[in-house]
This record gives C-alpha cells, structure tokens and sequence, in this order.
C-alpha cells in the first residue's frame, strides 16, 4: 500500500473498513479518547478470535481487528467503550479503555509461534491508526502496546512489532537515536520512579522495565536496569520536558 502522511483523514474512513462484525461487550465511555493500544489475538485461526470477541461470555472485545492479509473488521464503534485493556494504567489513566482505540492484530503471538508481522497487516494498520490519530488528536506517546499499559500481565504485539515504521509516519514515538553517555540516574530505584513518571504501573518492577525494553530496545529483554535503558528513558523524559515530543 502506497500510504503517504498526507493522505491521513482523506475519503470515508470507512473505506478502511473491510467488514463489521459488531460485538455485544462494549460500553459507555467515561473519558475522551486520548489514546490508541495495540495488541495481537494469540489465537488461530482469525475465526477463534473473532468468536471470542464476539462472545458475550468472553466478556472481551476490540474496536478493530485486522487480519494478516490485511482485512479489516470493525468489532466495536470507535464511540463505544471496547473492552480490549482489562486491568491497565497509563499515565495516570486507570480506565484505558474508556480513554482508548483497542486494535488487535491476528498474529499466533510467542504461545504459537512468534513471527514477524505480515506486511499486508501493517499496511492496512497504518493509514487506520493514521486516521484515528488525526480524529481524536493523540499524542504519539499514547500510541501504546498492550504491554505498555498492562506490564505485570502481557507482552503483545511483542519485541518484533514494528514500531519504526509507525514512526516514521508519525504515528508513534521513535527511539531516541542521540543519547548522552553516562549514567543519568543513580540507582535502579531512581530509574523506577523515571519510568513511573514517564507513565508506566512499576508495581512489578522487572516487568515493568522488561516492557519498557520490548518497546525501546527490543533486541535485549531481561528485566534488568542498565545504562542503556537508562539513558533511553532519561531522552524521552527530556524530551517532553522540552516540548519535542507529546
């Protein structure tokens, strides 16, 4: 797919919707939409997946879910609450679902084999996240993974998400490329309370900081605080304090 940024909130948008298949476990939101979640299914086939979210009993839904040939289904309308987060935190948020866009991506997850994203999936997620960041003005930082908001419990979409390429649209944060060497903070209990305030549940410390490595340096997670981690997080805090980045 030929996408370019200048395309974002062009035509219906639902021309980005292939299908719908409305699910009952929605609700009422009680906050604005400031934030999108990104998550895979961990089920095959897609059909499982979209049983289960459509399931009243499952109790658990999405807004949309894209398969991994690119097809689009509408689960959940955007203005209804979808019940994809469960127990989660952002940045003071305790309710993500209410203040969220959930998207899962069918994807056999680490449980079934974990794999790279298809192309034709990420083609068709990126002009839909486009559209939903225009519309509801979400900061690049709240374009998060299921992994971001409910770190003691997930992982998806995982270490091989590829968050680059959301970024170079703009639809994402990108990782910092120039860090300052060094140590920025004095001890893992001051990088703790650096990532609390950059937005993070740190009530399981070593997941928390695995989930922060899964987004920002992917290619080593094991929980541990080290310079490297250290100085991502010390960029991106330094970052928005300045205004760069939101």
């Amino acid at each position: 797919m030929d996408f370019k940024p200048e395309d974002i909130g062009r035509g219906d948008p639902d021309e980005l919707i292939h299908a719908t298949r409305l699910s009952p476990n929605c609700n009422e939101r009680a906050l604005p939409i400031t934030m999108a979640v990104i998550h895979y299914t961990e089920m095959k086939p897609i059909e499982t997946a979209l049983d289960r979210l459509t399931d009243p009993e499952a109790q658990v839904s999405a807004h949309y879910l894209i398969s991994e040939d690119g097809i689009v289904t509408r689960l959940v309308p955007e203005e209804q609450r979808a019940w994809h987060a469960g127990a989660s935190f952002w940045r003071g948020i305790k309710d993500v679902n209410s203040a969220s866009i959930g998207i899962e991506l069918d994807h056999p997850g680490h449980a079934g084999g974990y794999r790279d994203f298809a192309k034709p999936q990420i083609d068709a997620l990126v002009p839909l996240l486009a559209r939903i960041v225009k519309n509801y003005d979400i900061p690049r930082a709240n374009v998060v993974a299921h992994s971001d908001v409910a770190p003691a419990r997930k992982i998806d979409p995982g270490e091989l998400f590829p968050w680059g390429r959301l970024a170079d649209y703009g639809l994402c944060l990108p990782k910092p490329e120039k860090l300052e060497l060094g140590d920025p903070f004095q001890n893992d209990g001051a990088f703790m309370l650096a990532l609390e305030r950059y937005g993070y549940d740190i009530t399981d410390p070593a997941k928390a900081v695995e989930a922060f490595q899964r987004r920002w340096r992917p290619e080593l997670i094991d929980g541990q605080v080290d310079q490297q981690i250290g100085a991502i997080l010390f960029q991106l805090l330094l970052d928005r304090d300045r205004g760069v980045s939101r």
